[in-house]
């Protein structure tokens, strides 16, 4: 039979996930190209020889999205597999008419097609967006398992936004490696916080032989899914956690939904900041879809460095990046640490956006008192610390899990804003230990 002619769409993530699992060592398909989306200056390189494997032995090219009705023309693709994540379902069905409108097949690959077993124990923990409040239970359920004298390894959600044969496997233990693998900022706001409590991490392309040499160090392997994506890895337990702020979400985004039917429990995060309605209502939606989830209640409780340094201020925020980007948040912990802590006002800081984060405000309209993180690149951290510093304010409330100053100058008085889940009720401490008898 002819091979099956696809193109693979994604972001950089799940994509690649599925091409090692699924595609690569396949006889059936011939996989023609990625595309790319959400993440800036991956379309134009190349999947390259060192992961695609001997059926591959030039690598795969990579496209812009934008061009897919002409790339499945040109190159006759038969089957366009779907393979990214945090996108509505209106998203995922408008891309879908989009391929067959050009003469392919659409397609999703399931858990069961691309989950990797571990021979360590594996909690999964997940989220039904970008920006629920994922990391801070992964900080917690870490600072659990260290409190009980098991080793923690994190298996982070990949970014790997650059030299991709360089990070096939990248392991992160201290602030270096940050620096020796020319981490971005999101890169930086996920591993940084676990490097602080003392956890090792693992990020990188080829999540096989990452986790081969993660189980050499672990009691535990913890996956950490960014983007609201599905686990790479068969779990033993799953949290999934649910924002209260975007309640109705957990039913209408890809796959966060399938995260929200999947969990054994569900994290109802920042209850301290939301509306009794909306908790309200993503708890009848838990008893419907998925009953036999058990359900954490829990705030995300904020702390500042000095609360003194915010009173009677005019405050420019920054939160974390990909919150507010493709996670749609208008804003995150950094806002409400301004208002609960007295700022006089928060400073609206589009008029002082240049280059790289003009473009980001252009793009991501919904946005206006708040400063997303953003820093793909060298380029990129600096026309953010360029604004930064053309914001006139008083003091500068730095939201995201990083220290910036360790990237950035920033000449302002600058106060880093702490976020950490606070379980209400049920601990995650007692249902780990019931689980796996710690």
């Amino acid at each position: 039979m002819a091979k099956v002619r696809v193109a693979i769409l994604g972001a950089a993530g799940r994509d690649f996930h599925n091409f090692n699992t699924f595609f690569r060592n396949n006889p059936n398909y011939e996989v023609v190209c990625f595309t790319a989306a959400q993440i800036p200056d991956i379309a134009g390189r190349k999947y390259p020889p060192v992961l695609s494997g001997k059926l591959y032995p030039k690598g795969i090219s990579i496209f812009d999205e934008k061009d897919l009705p002409a790339i499945i023309k040109k190159y006759k693709i038969q089957e366009a597999f779907f393979s990214y994540s945090d996108v509505s379902h209106e998203t995922v069905m408008h891309m879908a008419s989009l391929v067959q409108a050009s003469g392919a097949s659409f397609s999703l690959l399931g858990p069961a097609a691309t989950e990797i077993k571990s021979k360590k124990p594996v909690i999964s923990i997940v989220a039904v967006r970008t920006g629920c409040g994922k990391s801070q239970t992964t900080r917690r359920v870490v600072e659990i398992l260290r409190k009980n004298k098991k080793k923690v390894v994190v298996i982070r959600h990949p970014m790997p936004y650059g030299d991709l044969s360089k990070q096939v496997v990248q392991r992160f233990a201290t602030f270096k490696d940050l620096d020796k693998h020319n981490c971005t900022i999101e890169e930086r706001e996920e591993y940084e916080p676990h490097i602080e409590k003392g956890a090792i991490v693992y990020a990188g392309v080829d999540y096989e032989k990452i986790l081969r040499k993660a189980e050499k160090e672990a009691d535990f392997i913890l996956w950490d899914g960014g983007n609201n994506d599905f686990s790479f890895y068969k779990a033993d337990l799953t949290f999934v956690v649910v924002d209260p702020h975007r309640a109705g979400h957990e039913m209408s985004y890809y796959p966060g939904e399938t995260n929200f039917r999947k969990a054994d429990y569900i994290v109802m995060n920042k209850e301290d900041s939301a509306k009794k309605a909306d908790i309200e209502n993503i708890i009848l939606n838990a008893k419907k879809y998925n009953p036999s989830a058990g359900i954490i209640h829990a705030d995300s409780r904020i702390t500042v460095e000095k609360p003194s340094a915010i009173k009677g201020k005019k405050a420019l925020v920054i939160e974390d990046g990909p919150t507010l980007t493709h996670g749609g948040m208008k804003f995150g912990a950094g806002f409400l640490a301004a208002k609960n802590f007295g700022a006089k006002s928060v400073v609206d800081p589009r008029k002082y956006a240049v280059d790289s984060i003009k473009s980001t405000y252009a793009k991501y309209n919904h946005l206006d008192k708040i400063l997303p993180a953003m820093g793909y690149g060298s380029k990129q951290m600096k026309d953010l610390e360029r604004t930064i510093e053309k914001v006139e304010c008083d003091v500068v409330l730095g939201a995201t899990p990083i220290n910036l100053l360790r990237i950035i100058k920033i000449k302002k008085p600058y106060v880093r804003v702490f976020y950490e889940l606070k379980e209400k009720g049920v601990s995650i401490e007692t249902i780990l230990r019931k689980k796996f008898k710690l």
